[in-house]
């Protein structure tokens, strides 16, 4: 049995879909099936009962998935015990998503830096969904990711919630507001990014629409914000995006605050700081504590 199968299973195990596994895991569908397949090869034994409706776990998998968690805990611990016995000095690990590696950490990066010139730091720009198993591995020593939907084995601490600015090609009619309402979005082509890759975007644009009780006119799909801008500019359509993405400034995109009627909120723009649970790490509390006092 190999360490990856294993976490293959358990993705399917919990979210008994493998299509929300394979997302949670950021990972194709078909790819996710050949690794719980193999699997099942080498164990002889069916894990999952599949129809086209719904997963369930066989008595195989019942008695495989106590055995599945203890495995990975017990190898995430090990890595953890001996990367601790390595030598003093090393880099401090940092992952981000787009979000906080271009809006919020630039500052606390040079801020850190200056008190701390002895600890190097490592950025490395990515998901979520790749973030949160690196930190769990040991591989990373500080995420900066939406709220995980399963906590475990870290530890998390809020850190902001951002608003919404909408992007508009320079010609469009809203263009020369200060400020859109949500009722101005309503049916406007929107450039979407895909459920697979962006779950969080893509949600809270849907959620914004549903509070209009409409659908959103899907004009495209983009997954990166850089070329999502690039189609608002183009006159494809407009974006809603997290405030951070108007300092992307590109020629004919204008970028305006959205004002949410009442109580709304969107908790999928949400920013947390995440790192393994019981690491001790000096370089990263003093880090946080850089972070911590920029944000006030």
């Amino acid at each position: 049995m190999e360490l990856k199968q294993l976490r293959c299973f358990l993705a399917v195990a919990e979210a008994l879909s493998f299509g929300r596994a394979a997302q949670g895991l950021n990972m194709l569908p078909s790819a996710l099936g050949r690794q719980v397949r193999l699997l099942e090869e080498e164990l002889g034994s069916p894990l999952f009962h599949r129809t086209t409706r719904q997963v369930t776990l066989s008595a195989a998998g019942v008695t495989l998935l106590p055995e599945a968690r203890a495995i990975l805990e017990r190898a995430a611990g090990a890595a953890r015990l001996v990367r601790a016995l390595a030598p003093q000095g090393g880099p401090l690990r940092i992952g981000a998503i787009d979000s906080a590696a271009a809006g919020l950490l630039p500052g606390p990066l040079s801020r850190f830096r200056q008190a701390f010139p002895g600890i190097p730091t490592q950025l490395v720009e990515a998901k979520s969904a790749q973030i949160l198993p690196w930190l769990r591995a040991g591989r990373l020593d500080l995420g900066f990711v939406r709220p995980p939907q399963r906590p475990e084995g870290l530890q998390c601490r809020w850190l902001m919630q951002e608003r919404p600015v909408a992007a508009l090609p320079r010609l469009h009619p809203f263009a020369a507001r200060r400020r859109l309402r949500l009722e101005d979005l309503s049916r406007q082509p929107v450039i979407l990014p895909p459920r697979a890759t962006r779950p969080h975007s893509r949600g809270v644009v849907l959620r914004l629409y549903a509070l209009l009780g409409e659908a959103p006119r899907v004009a495209q799909e983009a997954e990166e914000k850089q070329t999502i801008i690039g189609l608002v500019a183009a006159g494809i359509g407009i974006a809603l995006l997290p405030e951070w993405a108007a300092r992307l400034r590109v020629p004919g995109v204008v970028f305006r605050p959205l004002d949410l009627p009442g109580e709304a909120s969107l908790p999928e723009w949400s920013l947390v700081a995440a790192w393994p649970s019981g690491a001790a790490n000096a370089a990263r509390d003093q880090f946080l504590s850089v972070l911590q006092d920029g944000i006030g």
